[in-house]
């Protein structure tokens, strides 16, 4: 059967209706009952006599002929022909193409290779993109870096752009700021960066220079997985755990809010760890997003840390978000403040201000509200064995003591620190 064979459908059921009368006869198809003709319960009644019922639902009656079944026939045998010829042709072209597959195949690389650095030399003229340099020194140096993607989306407002270095003294940035200041898109941004330096593509960047990098890790965002009984905590500590035991000194790691899932003392505690063993130990490019700013003070004891943060403005009681990377640390979150952007009611906010004064009352002597107890984290100084023994002879005034009453104290002693019960 020549022609398409949607349209010969579409001029035998227009046929059907006139023939018929029927204005809502349709014609359709049932992968076990093949072609039929459908009418409403209304019309069914009025079905021709050759019609041949065939199958009953609710609201519809469906009907075949002969006609019917030898249009199915020429149908489904044209289209037994068509898939037999197309096999044949593909055979053919096969058995007659085959010695020539590495040609063909080395010139379809070939192909991809020209379609791809066009495409990319056509993106890199229209996105002001630069060429990458790459070093052998260890380090990342990114002068005026920019995210395609959020600079797409942003236009016609624009796009901040910001810098980043990283080198052998410098390997763990500590980032702080409020959300919504721009630090996923900068911790983005950089990945971004490299993988284009490395695909050969040119970059978002005034300038960049590149050393050598095996890997890129991150670890941005919140994710469970309930199907398998693991909450959003338990995949963080699983994909940082990755991280630690494969990341090296050439890889460069992305980690944004480690620790956020659990309790404050403990998430302080594990993203301090984490950040110190990468530097430290690992000795990775680590550029380590946070809320916590007792992180802030590993500056102190790691010379390879540093602290920079996104900029934020206050102005006539509203909030402006510069989105700019500067050095040092954050001087607070503007949890509330975001809190009020997103349409919070004033009500809970102002319980909010409330209770953060009272939990910022125990720091108001100076040390302010997010500075880190030194006893989180600083080194305790060790128990001499024998500072209980000491601390209970304080207390003992010998001239006063009869014999019998020393003899008691160091029987009571002898059990307490000797022999405990």
């Amino acid at each position: 059967m020549g022609g398409d064979t949607a349209t010969a459908i579409a001029r035998f059921e227009a046929a059907e209706r006139e023939r018929t009368g029927l204005a809502g006869l349709r014609i359709g198809f049932h992968r076990v009952h093949g072609y039929y003709l459908e009418l409403t319960r209304s019309q069914a009644s009025q079905a021709p006599a050759h019609y041949e019922r065939r199958q009953t639902l609710k609201g519809v009656e469906r009907f075949t002929t002969p006609e019917l079944r030898a249009f199915e026939d020429r149908v489904l045998s044209a289209e037994a022909r068509a898939l037999a010829r197309e096999r044949e042709l593909y055979e053919t072209l096969v058995s007659d193409w085959g010695q020539e597959l590495p040609t063909l195949l080395e010139t379809a690389t070939a192909v991809a290779a020209v379609d791809v650095l066009r495409t990319l030399a056509e993106r890199a003229k229209d996105l002001d993109l630069r060429a990458p340099v790459f070093i052998r020194e260890p380090g990342l140096s990114i002068r005026g870096g920019r995210h395609l993607v959020v600079e797409r989306a942003c236009h016609p407002e624009p796009f901040i752009p910001n810098d980043l270095a990283f080198h052998d003294g410098r390997r763990l940035l500590i980032l702080t700021g409020p959300n919504m200041g721009g630090k996923s898109t900068y911790m983005r941004q950089a990945a971004q960066a490299v993988i284009l330096a490395y695909a050969g593509s040119l970059v978002p960047a005034e300038s960049l220079a590149l050393g050598p990098i095996d890997r890129i890790f991150t670890r941005i965002g919140a994710n469970d997985d309930l199907a398998r009984g693991r909450s959003t905590f338990m995949v963080e500590m699983i994909e940082t755990a990755s991280i630690l035991r494969q990341a090296t000194r050439e890889s460069l790691v992305l980690l944004d809010e480690v620790g956020r899932g659990t309790g404050t003392h403990d998430g302080v505690a594990l993203a301090w760890a984490t950040a110190e063993y990468l530097c430290r130990t690992t000795g990775a490019f680590c550029l380590f997003a946070t809320h916590y700013f007792e992180l802030t003070l590993l500056p102190e004891t790691l010379s390879e840390a540093a602290n920079i943060h996104v900029s934020v403005r206050e102005h006539q009681g509203r909030l402006i978000f510069l989105h700019r990377v500067e050095a040092g640390p954050a001087e607070q979150s503007y949890g509330l403040e975001v809190a009020l952007l997103a349409g919070v009611p004033q009500d809970v906010i102002q319980n909010a201000r409330n209770k953060l004064a009272e939990l910022d009352a125990p720091f108001s002597g100076g040390a302010g509200p997010h500075t880190i107890e030194p006893s989180l984290f600083a080194p305790q100084k060790p128990t001499h064995p024998a500072e209980p023994l000491v601390e209970a002879l304080k207390t003992v005034r010998p001239e006063t003591l009869t014999p019998l009453a020393a003899l008691n104290l160091i029987d009571e002693w002898y059990r307490r620190f000797v022999r405990p019960t």
